[in-house]
């Protein structure tokens, strides 16, 4: 079977490589890909939010699956454009229809599920223009710092921890005034929880569930978790504190609520479940849903799954995942993320990358790069993760390090404290 994966970052990198290593797998093709997925597979100059294009490239090149990598397509209703084209209807979409892809695309639609289904989660409330004038009366309820959510997609922005109630309202101001555009016109204000993250994952196929190894991953653009939120600097798996009583505690709580709550809602979801959580005192606390595998966690968990990936995507795709196997490498897996330089914020791109070749027991999965003629270079903000097994973190991460200097272009940056609270 030929295989179509939607999207251009590690994630879709990870997937890539892991996908085509099946033996029911024959041709992976990837939409619109990197210079690191061109050597995995078969790259398609194609925008996966154009649906139309995505359809005649599954036509084309005798597609019998596409994964839905980022969240955007899933959200704008890529699964739904599928089932209702009998062109394309046979050709089976991992990821959720975009009533379930609600559950990243709105905040409020997340919050509100949670509440219904008895799902821990940070006490809320959400306001729009008309209830604004409500909101100060809200956040004195609270205790500093206050979290304010965009409900739409934002990118990986919209996301404001701020310490001064004066400077909250300011910041709510300026979200339901345009900040992060549609995406604000409603925000969510909720408690902070203070604790340690942890991203769970699963794939299911509406009924029943695998899970997928966990990781932790690091946002903040400086060592210590200083400096602006990013996509991602890096991630380890598997994470010390999610023994087997805490994950029980996030099955029995979190996960099989989750599930449940979309059959009962009459949601149909199949493919990729993250849950963004919170440590709080041994107790587990939903951040955020996400519908998709996370990114950097992907190029930290993939490479910890031994068995086949192909066998979940269609056990999924068929309906009885129950009867698919997950096994899990126990060793230890580590990304650190290579950004350019300015990151977040402004920074340039075609940097030539050298040193790529002189990496040894670790996978470089390429983010943001292309080709330019002979060489590799720069296209993004995240530009490659170095991932490394190692028999302990520590070890993985010593061996991530170590290839990571192996590697070079202009204005080079990467943490140098990835794991340092674990």
């Amino acid at each position: 079977m030929n295989i179509l994966i939607l999207g251009a970052g590690g994630r879709e990198h990870a997937l890539a490589w892991k996908l085509a290593q099946s033996s029911k797998v024959k041709g992976v093709f990837i939409a619109p890909g990197n210079a690191g997925t061109a050597e995995t597979g078969t790259n398609l100059k194609i925008d996966p939010g154009n649906f139309k294009d995505v359809k005649k490239a599954v036509i084309e090149n005798d597609i019998g699956m596409v994964v839905a990598g980022p969240e955007a397509p899933l959200v704008d209703g890529i699964h739904d454009f599928f089932i209702n084209d009998p062109d394309i209807l046979h050709v089976p979409l991992i990821g959720p229809v975009r009533a379930a892809a609600m559950l990243e695309g709105s905040k409020d639609f997340a919050k509100s599920f949670m509440v219904r289904h008895y799902i821990p989660t940070a006490k809320y409330r959400t306001f729009d223009g008309a209830s604004l004038k409500e909101a100060p009366e809200f956040l004195r309820t609270l205790d500093p710092p206050y979290v304010l959510k965009a409900d739409g997609l934002a990118a990986g922005k919209g996301v404001l921890i701020v310490g001064d109630i004066y400077e909250a309202e300011r910041e709510l101001k300026a979200v339901t005034g345009g900040k992060f555009g549609d995406a604000g016109r409603k925000v969510v204000i909720e408690q902070f929880l203070k604790g340690i993250e942890l991203s769970v994952f699963i794939i299911t196929d509406g009924r029943s569930y695998k899970l997928l190894p966990e990781a932790k991953d690091y946002k903040r653009i400086g060592e210590g978790d200083t400096g602006l939120n990013t996509g991602g600097m890096g991630a380890v798996s598997p994470v010390p504190f999610a023994d087997d009583l805490f994950m029980e505690r996030v099955k029995r709580r979190i996960i099989e609520p989750t599930i449940a709550g979309l059959r009962e809602e009459g949601i149909e979801y199949k493919g990729f479940i993250f849950f963004g959580l919170m440590n709080v005192a041994g107790d587990p606390f939903v951040i955020e849903y996400n519908a998709r595998l996370g990114d950097p966690e992907s190029e930290a968990i993939i490479p910890r799954i031994k068995s086949d990936l192909f066998e979940l995507l269609e056990g999924v795709a068929e309906g009885n995942l129950e009867k698919r196997e997950i096994v899990t490498d126990h060793r230890a897996v580590s990304s650190v993320i290579l950004a350019s330089g300015g990151y977040p914020g402004h920074y340039e791109k075609g940097k030539t990358i050298s040193g790529l070749n002189n990496t040894a027991d670790c996978i470089v999965f390429h983010a943001g790069t292309q080709k330019a003629d002979d060489r590799i270079v720069s296209s993004g903000g995240r530009v490659l993760a170095v991932s490394a097994w190692g028999s302990s973190m520590q070890e993985s991460l010593d061996t991530a390090y170590r290839n990571a200097r192996m590697i070079s272009f202009e204005n080079i940056y990467y943490r140098k404290d990835i794991g340092f609270d674990l």
